[in-house]
């Protein structure tokens, strides 16, 4: 006579997700271990995920946006600076010299936040679960400066369009070079300056090829994570919460972890005995004048506003005067 089968338990839901730029610490150290290890065990195992980083996914970051609203890609985190091409307000929170360090950061970012999450959801149906930073982008180079002003001619490094306009509008030249080929456009003379992270810039070695460093952020590079809202409402409501309290805690992790690499990445390039990720250098690090400041506020009311609103149109306006006009004390004019 057969026996019954013996009941087991419902087979787990089964995720693909699309994470950060592979082989930077968010990626490595946070977003990689929590869709691998934390996930399963906040969930009880009713939820297991298989993570690939968005640079080794095949799949273009300008397209991610189309393929989330499909459902073809229902988990992702987008980098903003990427996809702000097809959507430039979503650029708003970490315009070019917006944000020179994370105090300002934090604060514009919480403030424009609402924003991105009523774009995404209404123009992609995509529900927004986490807003991660990555640590500040400054300027590296190889010969002596003491202020922004004294960039002229030089030929420098950049990643975006923002990064160019403000290149071009303190004379000098923009050259957009990927992440990888940095130090090598530096040893090769192709640039004599580079826009990257204060940490990630001395882990491809250009503590080893400029000798200063200037303090001020230049852009900080936000991301979104984000999931198809479909697929969201078909989770079950108890899964919905778990997942949203875990990434929670992973977005309070990169945040604090971008702070702590951009210090430690200033602390690495100036041989420092409290450097601890990266290789000490013999760098001397440039600080922040009033002039520096003066020219940032410059910069952004002159050239990065007036550059992003043309590009944007004016909803974007209308955002940025409803969100950061007051608090930076730029309105914007479309």
């Amino acid at each position: 006579m057969r026996q019954p089968a013996v009941p087991t338990a419902a087979d787990p839901i089964r995720i693909k997700v699309i994470g950060g730029l592979a082989g930077v610490s968010q990626y490595l150290r946070y977003e990689a271990p929590f869709w691998q290890q934390r996930l399963g065990e906040i969930t009880q195992g009713r939820m297991v995920a298989d993570i690939e980083p968005s640079d080794r996914s095949g799949i273009r970051q300008a397209e991610t946006l189309h393929l989330m609203r499909l459902g073809v890609v229902p988990y992702s985190t987008l980098l903003l600076a990427t996809t702000s091409a097809d959507e430039p307000e979503l650029a708003g929170a970490d315009l070019p010299v917006l944000n020179p360090d994370m105090a300002r950061l934090r604060a514009n970012t919480a403030a424009y936040r609402p924003r991105i999450e009523r774009l995404l959801a209404n123009n992609y149906d995509i529900e927004v679960l986490a807003v991660y930073a990555y640590p500040a982008q400054v300027l590296f180079c190889t010969r002596p400066f003491t202020s922004l002003s004294d960039l002229g001619g030089r030929r420098i490094r950049t990643s975006s369009v923002g990064q160019a306009d403000v290149i071009t509008a303190l004379g000098a030249i923009s050259v957009v070079t990927p992440f990888a080929e940095t130090a090598n456009a530096v040893r090769n003379g192709q640039v004599e300056c580079a826009i990257t992270g204060s940490l990630s810039g001395n882990a491809v070695g250009l503590a080893e090829v400029t000798g200063y460093v200037h303090r001020m952020a230049l852009t900080w590079g936000i991301s979104v994570f984000g999931v198809h809202r479909p697929t969201w409402n078909a989770l079950p409501a108890d899964l919905q919460q778990i997942l949203r309290q875990g990434i929670e805690e992973l977005e309070r992790d990169i945040w604090e972890a971008a702070e702590r690499e951009t210090e430690d990445g200033f602390a690495c390039n100036s041989g420092q005995p409290s450097c601890q990720a990266g290789r000490p250098g013999r760098m001397q690090i440039v600080p922040v004048t009033e002039e520096d400041e003066r020219r940032r506020r410059v910069l952004l009311r002159d050239v990065v506003l007036p550059n992003w609103l043309e590009r944007c149109g004016p909803d974007c306006a209308d955002s940025w005067n409803a969100t950061l006009a007051a608090s930076v004390g730029i309105p914007a004019r479309p």
